[in-house]
């Protein structure tokens, strides 16, 4: 790939990067700093529902497990990233071929042409 291609994809790295991590900070700071009144609007102070509890408590485990999967994204563009400064991005991890750009437009961070992440998957 010319250096310039990865310049483009650099770029697009660089700014999904910048969005995740954003995105995984605000939602840190929603689901951690946040009391129960403050997260909904309540500002009674009337007793607490066990119900409510409850859907407070699924709200923080939702919001923490979507913020692990924001961390997994950005460890794997952190990895593209690595991958263009030591000159191999869009090459297949697994089979060494080229990984379709349309691929790359797709998911910027792929490590794996289609053929090998689709059996990658069938084994699992």
């Amino acid at each position: 790939m010319k250096k310039s291609e990865m310049n483009v994809y650099r770029e697009r790295l660089l700014a999904l990067r910048a969005r995740l991590q954003g995105d995984v900070s605000q939602m840190a700071n929603s689901a951690l700093n946040k009391n129960r009144s403050e997260s909904n609007g309540d500002l009674s102070s009337m007793p607490i529902h066990m119900a409510d509890l409850g859907t407070d408590n699924f709200e923080q485990e939702f919001t923490l497990t979507l913020m692990e999967s924001g961390g997994g994204t950005l460890q794997l563009i952190e990895s593209a990233l690595e991958r263009i400064e030591d000159g191999v991005y869009g090459q297949c991890e697994e089979c060494g071929a080229r990984i379709p750009k349309t691929r790359l437009n797709a998911l910027p961070f792929a490590t794996m042409c289609v053929k090998c992440a689709s059996q990658l998957e069938a084994r699992d």
